[in-house]
């Protein structure tokens, strides 16, 4: 007598087995949710522009005021804080929001900062849209001038530095 289940039974478990092993390496691929915190609502009036924008949002921490945030970002040990994300028509009075799933540098993520004083600054570097001959659409910050200093390209849109106090595990919104 033959004990094995018949072929059709093991066909149907083995890709029962396949289909949950596959559920589970794509969960754990998932990107997690940004965790509650600190929140940065950045938006501009209608005088800055009247259209919608294109670019890097960046977010900028440091723990002095001189010279303003912008001008403290550097490759070196005494660099601040910056984090950002990229806008894609940002429409005057919206806001876009940069959080724990923001990309950093020099720490990874706003979680990682610790509480403390800092003085902030967001900055719009803006991009222009080209559109290519084969039919592609890229957009790049173009040099206005200044040989490609995003800290000091005119036509970006910059904030006034301000001093907070922040805490990472704080659930707020910090609008600017």
């Amino acid at each position: 007598m033959n004990d094995s289940p018949p072929r059709g039974r093991s066909r149907t478990a083995a890709a029962a087995l396949l289909f949950v092993l596959l559920a589970l390496v794509l969960s754990a691929c998932r990107p997690a949710a940004a965790p509650a915190g600190v929140k940065f609502a950045v938006s501009f009036p209608a005088e800055r522009s009247e259209t919608p924008l294109d670019g890097r949002l960046l977010l900028l921490l440091s723990t002095n005021d001189e010279p303003e945030p912008r001008f403290q970002i550097s490759d070196g040990p005494s660099t601040q804080l910056v984090f950002g994300i990229d806008v894609d028509g940002l429409a005057p009075g919206a806001e876009a929001v940069v959080d724990a799933s923001a990309f950093g540098y020099p720490l990874r993520s706003l979680a990682e900062v610790p509480a403390g004083e800092y003085f902030i600054q967001a900055l719009l570097h803006r991009y222009e849209t080209f559109r290519r001959s084969d039919g592609h659409v890229v957009k790049l910050p173009m040099d206005r001038g200044e040989g490609q200093r995003w800290n000091a390209a005119p036509g970006n849109l910059i904030s006034a530095p301000r001093k907070i106090s922040f805490d990472p595990g704080e659930a707020e919104t910090v609008r600017i």
